[in-house]
């Protein structure tokens, strides 16, 4: 599954101004939610504050997936967020986080769920990605470097 077919410009936010977590998760659902692309935003926050109850999705070097499924989806959407000052997300290696995929999928979706947590995965494994996506200058060269990266990988 590829991010392009999930995420598109409209759903990147150039500089979160939340400084905390549940702030940037919200900021990230309402820029879905504002875009049509969710339904319900309290359900979604309600899902991914519950996720995040489990545990951080704070995975570590600067990154967090934070993701969750809602019944009334029909298809993975995901926004993107960076913030350059970083965020206290609780991530496991106690560092701030400035580099956010949010992942929604639908509730019946377990396969799709867990190849866009792959490929997220594997995307940003690469150090030379996420400093490109650090030092993108805008919110258009920052989605289209996430495009360039996608496509790279086939």
């Amino acid at each position: 599954m590829k991010l392009t077919e999930m995420l598109d410009e409209s759903s990147v936010v150039e500089e979160l101004t939340s400084r905390d977590k549940e702030g940037a998760l919200r900021e990230l659902v309402s820029v879905l939610a504002r875009r049509g692309k969710l339904k319900d935003e309290a359900k979604a926050l309600e899902v991914l504050f519950e996720r995040e109850k489990l545990g951080s999705t704070g995975i570590g070097e600067g990154i967090a997936i934070p993701h969750g499924k809602l019944p009334d989806l029909e298809r993975v959407v995901c926004a993107f967020g960076r913030s350059k000052e970083g965020i206290d997300f609780e991530a496991v290696d106690g560092q701030p986080v400035h580099l956010l995929f949010l992942l929604l999928a639908p509730e019946n979706s377990a396969s799709e769920h867990l190849k866009a947590l792959a490929r997220l995965s594997r995307l940003l494994k690469d150090p030379l990605f996420r400093r490109r996506l650090l030092e993108a200058e805008d919110r258009e060269s920052l989605y289209h470097t996430i495009v360039e990266e996608d496509e790279r990988y086939g």
